[in-house]
């Protein structure tokens, strides 16, 4: 293990291509990935940010954004010991007319306003809660603005013929398919006109949040009429649904693959070639007894090292983008077992190169030195 460090170290320009594939490769898996989180976790906004721990949805409901419209009175399902409250929740898409003339699909969220409210989101300030308890008033996320066609609070526009008026803004709150407006239970009805007493969702919050997972297996007992899911699971099933759906996430890992080939393809090429550049060295090894096992355990020393050196120069690169990503509005999540899973999928990579790479080692005999 010390001659494969300090071989590196005194021929680090020969082994600098691979440690940079290495990198590039580690850099490419964690920023793709980490992107694509980013970007479908922006479909369960409405989930991650309510306080709901369980959310009951119609039998098909595909994402939290495609919701079905279900009785109110199925409330009366989740009236077990561990929930402490229910709540109904609207939601569906409408178009938005723009003061500036044309049209903007945008998804319509409502949910009670009070304290306790379990299906606001934690954005709302009690400013916000104040002036949305006025009919047909909205908030939005203040980079909407444009795609809105308004320009500060207090505008108005048309949502299928129902004026409503912008009271105020949020951040970090915008949409994968149209801008969300955040609003009144009662006012998301006047708007979206849903079939009396019904809902999108009914929403219940337990006193216990470890007891969600046993309220909603016995609410599975009625799979053909109600679909319950905790919080975190009903978060996936959204995010999963656009990931199959728009296809986004093929496109993303067959980058990632390309990446993580080309970076095998260098490592592969460089150690071989260093292997190959020090055939008289291994040669002088070979006649003074060492066996060949030992000196194929240094050609995938290196390669190890190789790796470990490309990973710790990915890592700082990793995080300073994924930074600028969200200084420039790009959200990328690195969570620690996606780093985890690219730092192990780059490490195995270059230690595969490094068992290629112990072809050149096949031909090493003491008579190389003569030659």
């Amino acid at each position: 293990m010390d001659y494969a460090l300090s071989t590196l170290w005194y021929e680090r320009q020969r082994y600098l291509p691979a440690v940079l594939a290495v990198a590039f490769s580690c850099l490419l898996i964690a920023l793709q990935c980490g992107l694509l989180l980013g970007l479908f976790s922006i479909t369960s906004i409405p989930i991650d940010e309510s306080r709901a721990d369980i959310w009951v949805g119609h039998p098909d409901v595909p994402s939290v954004d495609l919701g079905i419209p279900i009785p109110e009175a199925w409330q009366s399902y989740l009236a077990m010991p561990e929930v402490e409250r229910t709540e109904p929740y609207m939601e569906g898409f409408a178009y938005w007319k723009k003061p500036t003339g044309g049209m903007e699909l945008v998804l319509v969220i409502g949910a009670r306003l009070g304290p306790d409210s379990i299906g606001a989101i934690r954005q709302l300030t009690t400013e916000h809660r104040t002036a949305l308890s006025e009919p047909n008033s909205v908030v939005v996320d203040e980079g909407e603005f444009g795609r809105l066609g308004i320009t500060k609070v207090g505008d108005t526009a048309e949502i299928l013929g129902k004026r409503v008026r912008v009271v105020g803004t949020v951040t970090g709150l915008r949409s994968l398919a149209g801008p969300y407006l955040f609003c009144s239970l009662d006012t998301a009805r006047s708007v979206l006109r849903p079939p009396s007493d019904q809902c999108t969702f009914i929403l219940a919050k337990c006193h216990n949040k470890a007891d969600a997972a046993k309220v909603v297996e016995r609410l599975k007992a009625f799979p053909k009429k109600l679909a319950p899911f905790t919080t975190e699971d009903f978060s996936a099933h959204s995010q999963l649904h656009w990931l199959f759906k728009t296809k986004a996430g093929v496109a993303l890992g067959l980058a990632a693959l390309l990446g993580l080939m080309v970076g095998a393809v260098v490592t592969s090429t460089t150690l071989h070639s260093a292997t190959s550049a020090s055939l008289k060295e291994y040669a002088v090894l070979r006649a003074l007894g060492i066996p060949r096992w030992r000196m194929m355990m240094m050609v995938v020393s290196q390669s190890f090292w190789v790796g470990i050196a490309g990973i710790v120069v990915a890592l700082p690169i990793i995080f300073g983008l994924a930074y600028l990503g969200e200084y420039i509005g790009a959200k990328i999540l690195l969570r620690y077992w996606l780093l985890i899973g690219a730092c192990l999928i780059t490490m195995t990579m270059a230690m595969l190169s490094g068992l290629v790479a112990l072809r050149s080692l096949q031909s090493v005999e003491p008579v190389t030195l003569l030659r």
